[in-house]
């Protein structure tokens, strides 16, 4: 069982100066409270035994004393003891500043953090209709970006290389290792023969080697040349070669110039088949796997991408400090349009006040017991003089009104009083 910790220490004044003017004023009220309190013992004093309208102003004078010093005691009493004297129930906050920090939390807790209080002022803020009247301001969309883009760099900068290393060491290759890679390059391949997205691609590779095949005919003779008979006479071999070379181009032209040339149909067969045995033929899938392992536990795969990373950063880092660079440009751009949706479709706004009202919900019904123990356990910890001081500085001036109102009210009850009883008599 634990015991909470009631050690008292002193309460700090944020502010000085605010303490110094709630000082000044509790004075001036107390000096109020104070001077009609002798008013009335001077004019009760005057008046004494005497009959008649002097008689009814003594009676309010007697009674507005006894209500001063009532309203005077009732209010010290809060704070200390009254003279000094150890009377129950007094000082009733230095004494019982632990049972008033539970009864506030309670009232916090039951009060203000429900459910439906919490929507309803979540409701009234307008939060996203406030978010896109603020981010349409230039300037503050400007900020905006400012900021994100000097978080993005320093955070960036933290990141170490051997961060990198040790994240696709330890968590991305052994995960990779267990995920199998068949199923998702033969889902991969089929999709992209069923949209015709390789077309493209083989399109590139066929110009790119025509061109090629163009610009180094030296070299195509020379590598056809390496496989020649060492028998078969260099004048044959050159024209073999040369012929070689002459219908290559031509057969990549015609491949690269007809979309529909039995070297492409049969490449999509090869392709089409190769789809279906990485998700149906066991044998092709553990060829991939191998494959796979293979690659992952080459020492030059976590080198290339600690590389690529670098490079990556290098980049995110460059455009991100550069006012003018793509990257802020596209997140101030980004900022304007966002900006513009909130403040015109009602139908996102509505949406993300709805977000807000459930995620403050959440935090409140998840958190909200821990939030109110603050309270207790910040005021358990308050020495009792320290905080009846404080407090006393916060609403004692405003109490000193019930002092003045006693003395006021208790000299008309008097007159009532007196009024009554010569009536009576």
């Amino acid at each position: 069982m634990t015991t909470r910790e009631t050690t008292s220490i002193p309460l700090i004044t944020a502010d000085p100066e605010a303490d110094e003017l709630r000082a000044k004023g509790l004075r001036q009220m107390r000096t109020i409270a104070v001077g009609l309190l002798l008013l009335a013992a001077a004019v009760y004093v005057a008046t004494l035994g005497q009959d008649g309208v002097l008689g009814f102003v003594n009676a309010g004078a007697e009674a507005s004393m006894v209500g001063a010093i009532a309203d005077w005691f009732a209010v010290t009493a809060l704070f200390r003891h009254p003279l000094g004297l150890p009377v129950p129930h007094t000082a009733l906050i230095p004494r019982r500043k632990d049972d008033l920090g539970r009864g506030l939390e309670e009232f916090v807790g039951e009060n203000f953090l429900q459910e439906d209080i919490i929507r309803e002022r979540v409701d009234a803020a307008t939060i996203s209709l406030r978010v896109g009247r603020w981010l349409g301001e230039p300037e503050h969309a400007r900020r905006v970006v400012d900021e994100v883009s000097d978080v993005a760099v320093i955070a960036l900068g933290k990141v170490r290389d051997d961060h990198v290393e040790s994240l696709i060491r330890d968590a991305l290759v052994p995960r990779f290792h267990e995920e199998p890679i068949s199923p998702l390059l033969g889902s991969l391949l089929s999709e992209t023969l069923r949209d015709d997205l390789h077309h493209g691609l083989v399109d590139l590779a066929l110009t790119e080697m025509h061109d090629w095949l163009v610009d180094n005919p030296d070299t195509v003779t020379e590598i056809l040349g390496e496989r020649a008979p060492w028998w078969s006479p260099p004048s044959i071999n050159e024209r073999v070669t040369t012929r070689v070379h002459l219908e290559l181009v031509r057969w990549v032209a015609d491949i690269r110039d007809d979309p529909h040339h039995h070297a492409r149909r049969a490449l999509d067969s090869m392709l089409e088949q190769l789809a279906t045995d990485l998700l149906e033929d066991p044998a092709t899938q553990e060829r991939t796997e191998r494959l796979k392992d293979r690659l992952l536990d080459h020492p030059q795969v976590i080198a290339s991408s600690v590389s690529l990373w670098n490079a990556l950063r290098r980049g995110l880092t460059g455009s991100l400090r550069d006012p003018e660079g793509a990257v802020r440009q596209r997140l101030l751009t980004e900022a304007h349009a966002f900006a513009e949706r909130l403040l015109t479709d009602q139908a996102l706004r509505t949406r993300l006040d709805g977000l807000a009202a459930d995620a403050t919900v959440f935090a409140v019904e998840r958190y909200g017991a821990e939030v109110t123990t603050v309270i207790t356990s910040t005021i358990e910890r308050w020495d009792g003089k320290e905080a009846a001081r404080r407090i006393e500085l916060h609403v004692g001036r405003d109490l000193q009104f019930i002092r003045i109102n006693g003395t006021i009210v208790g000299g008309l009850v008097g007159v009532l009083i007196h009024a009554i009883s010569v009536m009576i008599h």
